[in-house]
C-alpha cells in the first residue's frame, strides 16, 4: 500500500471525500497521497473516536464524507466499535474494512456490522481505488434509479406480508419496520420481485458489488460474502417475526425468495 501510483483524476465535479481511520501514521499518509494524486480528497484520523467527532462537527448540509476505510485494530476503539458508533448515530457513510486482519470471521463480523466492504491492507492501491470506484457508481446508480425510475420501480410492492419502498428504500413485514441497508434492502427488493425463482450467488454478488468485482479466497469465495448478507438479512426480519422463513436456500447454487414465507 506504500508505493505511489499515479492516475487521472475522477471525473465528478464535486471531489469524493475519502475519510482514513488508522493509527499506523505511515500507512495512513501514504494512502492518503495516493488518493489525492487520484483526484480525491482526504481526511485522516488517527483513532476512531476523532473520526465519530467529526461528524458531530460538520454542517447541516454537509454529508462529512463519501467513503470511510476503516482500520480493524486500533488501541482504546477498534474498527468494530467505530462502526457500531456510526450506525446507532444513523450516519450511512460507507466502510470499508482496510486491514491486515485476512481470517472470514472477521470479514463476516464486518459484514454484519454494516460495512460495505473488506479489504486486506496488502493488496494493491489500484485493487482498493476500483473498489473504492464500484461502490460509489453503485451508490450513484440507486441515487438516479431513486430520482428518475418510473412509477412502477419507485411505487410501493406487496408480495405476500412483505411490502417494500423502492423510494424510500423501506421495508415492512407483517407491517412492523425491518431495520435494512441500502444494500439489503437491494437484494430484498431483487429476491422478491422475483419470487420463486432461483437466484444465483453471482447474481447476487454482482448486485452488491458490481459486476466483474472479485473478492474472497478461491474462484468461489464470493458465496462466503453473499452467505453473510443473507444471513445478517434473515436475522432482521427474524428480529420482527422469529418465524420468519422466507429465504430459502438452494444448496449450491443460490437463494429463493418465497412469497408466502414458507420455504419448500
Amino acid at each position: 500500500m506504500t508505493a505511489q501510483v499515479s492516475f487521472r483524476p475522477v471525473p465528478t465535479a464535486k471531489p469524493i471525500h475519502v475519510l482514513i481511520v488508522d493509527d499506523d501514521a505511515l500507512l495512513r499518509e501514504s494512502l492518503e497521497q495516493n488518493l489525492i494524486d487520484s483526484g480525491f480528497t482526504v481526511s485522516g484520523f488517527v483513532n476512531g473516536q476523532d473520526a465519530l467527532d467529526h461528524f458531530a462537527n460538520v454542517a447541516p448540509n454537509d454529508n462529512g464524507g463519501d467513503l470511510m476505510l476503516l482500520d480493524w485494530k486500533m488501541p482504546e476503539m477498534n474498527g468494530i466499535e467505530v462502526l457500531k458508533h456510526l450506525r446507532a448515530r444513523k450516519i450511512d457513510v460507507p466502510v470499508v474494512f482496510l486491514t491486515v486482519l485476512s481470517d472470514q470471521i472477521y470479514e463476516e463480523a464486518a459484514l454484519l456490522g454494516g460495512a460495505v466492504d473488506f479489504v486486506e491492507k496488502s493488496r494493491s492501491f489500484a485493487i482498493l481505488r476500483r473498489r473504492i470506484e464500484l461502490i460509489l457508481d453503485r451508490q450513484a446508480q440507486a441515487h438516479a434509479s431513486d430520482v428518475n425510475g418510473d412509477s412502477e420501480a419507485n411505487g410501493d410492492i406487496e408480495i405476500g406480508v412483505l411490502k417494500l419502498s423502492p423510494g424510500s428504500s423501506r421495508a415492512l413485514w407483517q407491517d412492523a419496520r425491518v431495520d435494512l441497508t441500502l444494500t439489503e434492502f437491494k437484494i430484498v427488493h431483487h429476491l422478491a420481485t422475483r419470487a420463486g425463482t432461483d437466484i444465483r450467488y453471482r447474481e447476487i454478488y454482482d448486485l452488491v458489488h458490481g459486476e466483474g468485482f472479485v473478492a474472497g479466497a478461491g474462484d468461489d469465495g464470493y458465496r462466503s460474502n453473499v452467505r453473510t448478507f443473507i444471513k445478517r438479512i434473515r436475522q432482521k426480519f427474524r428480529d420482527v417475526d422469529d418465524s420468519f422463513d422466507a429465504i430459502a436456500t438452494y444448496t449450491g447454487f443460490g437463494y429463493r425468495w418465497v412469497a408466502d414465507g414458507t420455504a419448500l
